[in-house]
Formats: C-alpha cells, structure tokens, sequence
C-alpha cells in the first residue's frame, strides 16, 4: 500500500541551523499518526516543510506518490493537504463564516460547500451560534474550533494539525481531541503534532517521537504509551 505522505531523510535549515537532521515517516490512509517530543525538536518545522512553507535542502516528500518538497505551498494545499498552524492563524476582521468559505477555496460546487459548512457546524454548534461574529472576538478555543473547521472545508485528503490544544481549558481539549477522533472514524487521515503526548498516543495509530530534529522512536501508539524512555521524557 502506498502511504498518503511519505518523508525521506529531509533536512530543513533556518538560516545554517539545521532543524532537521534526516526526518523519515510515513502515513497511511485513513491513520492517526502522532509526532511527538519537547520544545524545539523539529515538530512544527516538520509540518511547515510538508506544507511548502519550508524547502528541506535535502529529502524527499511525496504525496499519495507525487514529490511535492519543491512545490509552492498554495499547489500543496491545492492537492488537498490542509494545515492547521500552531496559534490558529484564523483571519480575525472577517466573521466565522467567511473564514469557513475561504477555506473552500478549491471547491466551485456551492451545494459541496454548503455541505460541508453544515458539517462543521456539526461538529462545532457553538460555531454556527457564532457564525456572525469576527474570528479575533472569539476565545481561543473557538478560534482552534474555527481553524479546524476552516481546514476541513477543503475536503482534505490529509490534514496536519500543530499543538491543537496548545493554551485550552481542559474540558475544551478533550472536546478538540472528540472532534479528530471523529474525523478520524469518517476516514479522515491525520498528522498530529501534539505537546500533551499522553493524550496524542492514545487515539494515535502509530507515533513518531522526534528529538533535536531526529527521529529517535516509532511504534505504535499504545506500545509507545508503554515505552520506558517515552514515560521518562515525555508522560511524567
């Protein structure tokens, strides 16, 4: 089976600081696959490379068997990977559904959109109650609510997310990690880049721990969840 994403031996530079020293992983169709690990391991710079908003110097990504590590990100989003970025980066002068419609923007077919608009009310009521105020008035987890929805107005075929629960109440982070489970169980591929690794490895298919930009663990997520080291470094 060819997976969804592939990362060959990438290597991302800031500047001449390497972020990424040889990261390879892979997901499959319909997984949930967590990337875990502290602070500045490579997690974030991960993403932003599969979405084009960074250019590994070296490696290879591919997508459902297509390189893609020298696209533009707009062609990458195009082709259906959707990312949503760590601190929500939602549009906050427009309202919480002309932040929905922008995210449809390879889709033409009105009814399609409206669809999916329904569905993401759906899955986030409060963002229909909400569907005439400004994204910048919203708490902070309406705009995580309103980022995901956003995202998956594009009907994606892969869908990053980076610290989903970062700065959340606890009650609206079991209601975020509810919703990608949901998406999940509807066929929904997932990489989640997570900092609350107990909660990430327990809906995860298999993870991915990074440290210092290398991968130094894989498994699956209830064998990770198990781990001696991971327990040590990262589940307290």
């Amino acid at each position: 089976m060819t997976p969804v994403l592939s990362l060959q031996e990438v290597e991302t530079y800031y500047s001449e600081i390497k972020a990424l020293q040889g990261v390879s992983l892979e997901v499959m169709e319909g997984e949930i696959v967590s990337l875990i690990g502290s602070n500045g391991a490579g997690k974030t710079t991960t993403l932003k490379t599969i979405s084009g908003l960074l250019k590994p110097r070296k490696g290879r990504i591919f997508f459902r068997g297509k390189s893609i590590e020298v696209l533009p990100a707009h062609e990458i989003a195009g082709m259906g990977v959707a990312h949503v970025p760590e601190g929500r980066k939602i549009f906050p002068r427009l309202t919480v559904q002309e932040n929905l419609e922008m995210g449809a923007f390879r889709i033409a077919d009105q009814s399609r959109i409206k669809a999916n608009m329904e569905r993401v009310y759906e899955l986030f009521p409060r963002m229909q109650e909400r569907r005439r105020q400004k994204g910048g008035t919203l708490s902070g987890g309406e705009q995580q609510m309103l980022a995901m929805g956003r995202a998956m107005m594009s009907e994606p075929d892969i869908l990053l997310l980076d610290e989903p629960s970062m700065g959340l109440a606890p009650l609206l982070v079991d209601q975020i990690f509810q919703v990608i489970k949901t998406l999940n169980s509807s066929g929904m591929t997932i990489l989640l880049v997570e900092q609350n690794a107990l909660k990430a490895l327990k809906i995860a298919h298999r993870g991915y721990v990074l440290q210092n930009g290398t991968v130094v663990l894989t498994g699956k997520g209830s064998d990770l969840l198990d781990n001696t080291l991971v327990k040590e470094a990262y589940l307290g």
